[in-house]
């Protein structure tokens, strides 16, 4: 550029370069707030992350204590934990000795003002950083202090392998069904790692992240890493715990069933029955007999008929052979059943769960022997229950109060008045997903595809779908100010379509506070954050 003659605007040029200078080392207080708002949100994420993944080991262990042919699978789950506990405290060391560099936290009798209490002091200051992390710097005795950044590249290519190995060493336990396909498959759903985008900068990995930061940027940053190693450790153990009976018959037929102690009841007496879903196998071969006769078999269910030819109690017995076409192992199950011919009976089962969902419709069907569907009477109390007919004998139940029981009644025909209970619940938290539903890591031209974020409902046997009411999104581009906004509805729009065209490596977006509805319910409710890294 070549400089200009005129003092005058060669005095305009210089005092736009101050300026631009000036701006450049200003942070403002609204940018401060969104990194520390960021990190509070990433640790609440953390905890409830690592609850989750406590949960399934101790699933786990409750399973393994029926299937100890599984066992070898607990230990790695276990020390997956322990390994990513370790990194997870390590990290949180490098935070409190960089909190420490810069200057301590406020206190609340030194704070200037109630929000900055628990922050550094120097929480806008940009050299610490940079020294800390990329350069090195001098110790309180005056020695050198090795730069933190390569010890954290350390750390993090030791803990990812380390996760890696627990699962490679089982691997040749064929009984486990370890394949190598899903171990590669494995460590791609592994978010913990260096991500290469640095590496077009011409900068080190530690300089690109961390250089020339202030001090508040660097609390996310770090939260960031924990987030990944809590979920490289989720996907470790739900992988571990989804082989446990991998090598067991699939049971994927199901229905709801009613069985009682008998078929028959005398007027006066009670009728008690046990409702419960009922599973079959398609995988496996089943044999099945009454009473010596065997019977045919479709995906597992064989049905049994009989024309009874007088009234008083009958019983047949029933022989099943299950065998395994894995193992080749055999099982055989053995049962009596009785029942009374000439009066009547009824029972109800579900045609879904033994429960009743707000928001969804319910369907019920009744049985009833002996009575006709005219002098059948059916009614639902309870847990704003509202009933409606669905063709014979089939109901459509709606409720509207979770945490409380409906009752469905039969009476009429002769039959005296029986309840049976169900629990009203609301439809499960859905997931925030975006595209693939949150990878970790995006490419530019993939995430600028992006619509939005919507709420998926999964292992839901229902027809529902919950929306988003909106989310708070963050922006944090590479040696630059992060940018906040608040989004109404799952959609991109405005500002946060404008966010997110302006996508580019290195920058790391965070989506907070997001707030979904699911049919039934009076108020979003709040939903677990998400962090997408551009590569």
């Amino acid at each position: 550029m070549s400089i200009p003659k005129e003092p005058r605007q060669l005095m305009i040029n210089l005092m736009y370069l101050v300026l631009t200078a000036l701006l450049a080392l200003n942070v403002s207080a609204e940018i401060i707030n969104a990194f520390f708002k960021i990190d509070d949100g990433l640790k609440k994420t953390n905890g409830i992350i690592g609850i989750a993944n406590e949960k399934v080991v101790e699933s786990m262990e409750e399973s393994i204590k029926k299937k100890q042919d599984y066992k070898p699978l607990l230990q790695p789950a276990e020390d997956a934990r322990t390994i990513v506990g370790d990194f997870v405290k390590y990290i949180g060391d490098v935070r409190d000795r960089l909190e420490e560099e810069a200057g301590g936290a406020f206190t609340a009798e030194d704070a200037p003002t109630p929000s900055k209490i628990g922050r550094p002091r120097l929480y806008k200051d940009k050299e610490i950083p940079t020294r800390f992390f990329v350069e090195g710097y001098e110790g309180g005795l005056g020695d050198k202090v090795e730069p933190e950044g390569p010890k954290m590249i350390a750390a993090i290519t030791d803990t990812q392998t380390k996760l890696l190995d627990l699962v490679k060493k089982i691997a040749g336990n064929k009984s486990l069904g370890i394949i190598p396909s899903e171990i590669k498959e494995l460590e791609n759903q592994m978010t913990l790692g260096i991500d290469s985008s640095y590496l077009d900068s011409g900068k080190s990995w530690e300089d690109f992240n961390f250089g020339h930061m202030p001090v508040a940027a660097c609390y996310p940053l770090l939260g960031k890493l924990q987030n990944d190693a809590r979920t490289s450790e989720a996907a470790i153990v739900n992988y571990l715990a989804s082989k446990i009976g991998a090598t067991t018959v699939k049971f994927d037929k199901f229905q709801a069933v009613a069985s009682a102690e008998k078929g028959y009841v005398i007027k006066g007496e009670p009728y008690k029955a046990e409702i419960f879903l009922s599973a079959s196998s398609s995988q496996a071969k089943v044999n099945v007999s009454v009473n010596g006769q065997g019977l045919p078999v479709k995906d597992g269910v064989a049905t049994y008929t009989a024309t009874p030819s007088s009234i008083g109690e009958k019983s047949y017995k029933v022989d099943i052979a299950l065998t395994n076409p894995f193992t080749g192992k055999r099982d055989n199950f053995s049962k009596t059943f009785k029942y009374e011919v000439g009066e009547r009976s009824a029972n109800v089962s579900a045609d879904k769960m033994n429960v009743f969902y707000v928001g969804v419709t319910n369907p019920i069907s009744v049985s009833a022997g002996g009575i006709a569907s005219s002098a059948l009477k059916v009614s639902c109390s309870g847990g704003g229950c509202n009933m409606t007919p669905n063709g014979k004998f089939k109901y459509n139940i709606k409720v509207t109060q979770p945490g409380q029981k409906a009752k469905v009644t039969l009476s009429g025909g002769g039959l005296k008045a029986t309840n049976y209970d169900f629990r009203v619940k609301r439809i499960p938290d859905p997931k925030p997903c975006i595209g693939t539903c949150n990878k970790g890591a995006m490419g530019t031209g993939e995430f600028k595809g992006q619509e939005g974020i919507y709420a998926k409902l999964e292992n839901f046997d229902f027809e529902a779908k919950c929306s988003i009411d909106g989310f708070e999104f963050a922006r944090v581009p590479k040696r630059a100010d992060p940018i906040l906004t608040i989004n109404r509805g799952g959609r991109f729009a405005g500002q946060s379509n404008t966010m997110k065209n302006a996508a580019k490596p290195g920058d790391i977006y965070y989506f907070s506070k997001i707030k979904a509805r699911c049919p039934g319910d009076k108020a979003g409710r709040q939903l677990p954050d998400i962090v997408i890294k551009i590569k």
